[in-house]
């Protein structure tokens, strides 16, 4: 039996994006998102755990928009400044007491260096997992694979594109580790 372009998606393997199962499900991520968006913020606890499919006690500020909800897994005490965006093609772990600044972008999605495949329509997923009381500064963009260690904080406009060690003070693009904690 093959394997659907979900099944695909949520194995990191190459899947089309165009799939109708799969723009039916973004289709219903963006119209929670949009329904989070414009409640009061003592109603945003209800359509995140609608969003995400189980309750949270993360304060996420609106806006926020993601690909699907159901591959976001958030810790206790998380908090989320304006305007995060989560491309959640595969599983995005945050863990507790993680803070994150305005604009960030965290994206399990990529495509082929490849022109033919690419315009194609073939796209990859790769886990982001991000640890206990990390900070991510405004304008970080995490790239798909990632892992950041606990206790870690990421500078300010950084574009982390390799795993980032527990403990440390991390800036740049591409990120490195500047020392120590």
């Amino acid at each position: 039996m093959s394997q659907t372009e979900k099944e695909k998606m949520l194995a990191g393997e190459l899947y089309q994006a165009n799939d109708p199962e799969l723009v039916a499900e973004r289709l219903r991520a963006k119209e929670l998102c949009h329904r989070y968006n414009q409640e009061p913020v003592h109603l945003n606890k209800q359509g995140l755990a609608e969003l995400l499919g189980y309750e949270t006690d993360a304060h996420l500020e609106a806006p926020l928009r993601c690909d699907y909800g159901y591959n976001i897994w958030l810790g206790r005490n998380v908090y989320a400044n304006y305007n995060l965006t989560i491309l959640d093609c595969a599983p995005v772990t945050i863990g507790d007491n993680v803070f994150i600044a305005p604009n960030v972008l965290l994206t399990t999605a990529g495509h082929p260096v490849e022109v033919g495949p690419r315009i194609a329509g073939w796209e990859f997923a790769k886990p982001i997992t991000i640890g206990d009381s990390v900070w991510l500064g405004a304008g970080v963009l995490v790239m798909p694979g990632v892992t950041i260690g606990a206790g870690t904080t990421i500078g300010a406009g950084s574009v982390v594109t390799r795993d980032i060690p527990a403990g440390v003070v991390a800036v740049g693009n591409p990120c490195r580790v500047l020392r120590n904690v």
